[in-house]
């Protein structure tokens, strides 16, 4: 029997917000006989959902974090705002999980601050699985920490192989850091001191990665700074949707051509549903107290589902409690060799 789970819900994170989210909720609950929700949101939208679902609670919450507000700034003025809301119910203990589809860097603040550090954990990173039409692979950071010190992206990698293994099913997953060249002399500065470091301190780091190894899945985790893997994992997705939008044209420009689209429509389907981000549900924030799962603000009631899921797999999983003894292992080596 699955351990019974808590997870709280922004309803009022995304684009096609609240709607989506209730459809969302609705499938997981029913999926998972296991898990609890509690809604955070307008009293209109929370309190009905939830007199009409029996595992789900309704968290009033009379303030909206917008996408286009500063995120820190927003996360202090807006004390009852949803995301801040579901961030105390984790605080407190009444949830173990936090999903939002909402703003990306008010989950960010609201996680980092309210719900707090793991211990010994410099900055938590965003992690996302990047869906190779080959396997999936993760990525580490993608926008959390746009500058970085080497040490950060030791952390970085430890925390995703843990989530690579535990989560993905990775019992040994290649860590590689995402770089100019694969020579150990490569890239600036920071990238020739995090390979040393990485080299030293990470047992299954293999090196140096490019950028074309990312959708090829040459490593399992890829690790880089948060400028770099915003860029990155911005550039394929846009990417990915140029592609598609150029398929479509062209097999749609003559008779012949929607004969053949016709023809491999099975297989572009397959191809696209591959590489859907709703898929994976979203990106869990690594090395804060409690799970965190931030969606894509575009996502769909099935987006919503599996962000919801993740998140009770990342609780059931231990992931939190492993990172935490990694951390406080890493602070006790440190300290004595000092």
């Amino acid at each position: 029997m699955s351990e019974h789970v808590t997870i709280a819900v922004d309803a009022m994170g995304g684009d096609n917000a609240p709607s989506v989210v209730l459809a969302g909720c609705e499938l997981a609950l029913a999926q998972d006989p296991d898990l609890d929700i509690i809604l955070c949101g307008p009293a209109d939208v929370v309190e009905p959902f939830a007199a009409a679902h029996e595992r789900c609670e309704a968290a009033v919450a009379t303030q909206v974090i917008g996408m286009g507000e500063h995120p820190a700034e927003a996360v202090r003025k807006k004390k009852d705002s949803s995301i801040a809301v579901a961030c105390r119910l984790v605080k407190e203990g009444r949830a173990q999980g936090f999903y939002s589809a909402g703003s990306t860097g008010a989950c960010l603040a609201a996680a980092t601050l309210i719900m707090g550090r793991i211990k010994g954990i410099s900055r938590p990173a965003l992690a996302t699985v990047i869906p190779s039409p080959i396997r999936p692979v993760l990525m580490c950071d993608v926008g959390a920490n746009a500058d970085c010190k080497p040490q950060y992206l030791v952390q970085f990698a430890q925390m995703a192989s843990v989530y690579a293994k535990n989560l993905l099913g990775m019992e040994n997953p290649r860590v590689a850091l995402l770089n100019i060249g694969s020579e150990e002399t490569k890239g600036s500065q920071l990238a020739q001191e995090c390979h040393q470091m990485l080299k030293e301190q990470i047992p299954n780091f293999a090196g140096n990665a490019e950028g074309g190894d990312v959708m090829a899945a040459n490593f399992d985790v890829f690790v880089c700074d948060g400028f770099t893997g915003n860029v990155c994992l911005k550039t394929i997705e846009g990417t990915a949707k140029q592609i598609f939008k150029a398929i479509k044209g062209i097999m749609t420009q003559s008779l012949v051509t929607k004969l053949g689209a016709a023809t491999l429509m099975g297989g572009f389907k397959d191809l696209k549903d591959s590489i859907d981000p709703d898929k994976f549900g979203g990106a869990p924030l690594l090395g804060v107290k409690g799970a965190c799962i931030i969606g894509h603000g575009s996502s769909s009631d099935e987006g919503i589902l599996n962000g919801v899921a993740i998140s009770a797999r990342v609780v059931r999983s231990g992931l939190i409690q492993e990172i935490a003894d990694w951390a406080l292992a890493q602070k006790a080596a440190e300290e004595s060799h000092e």
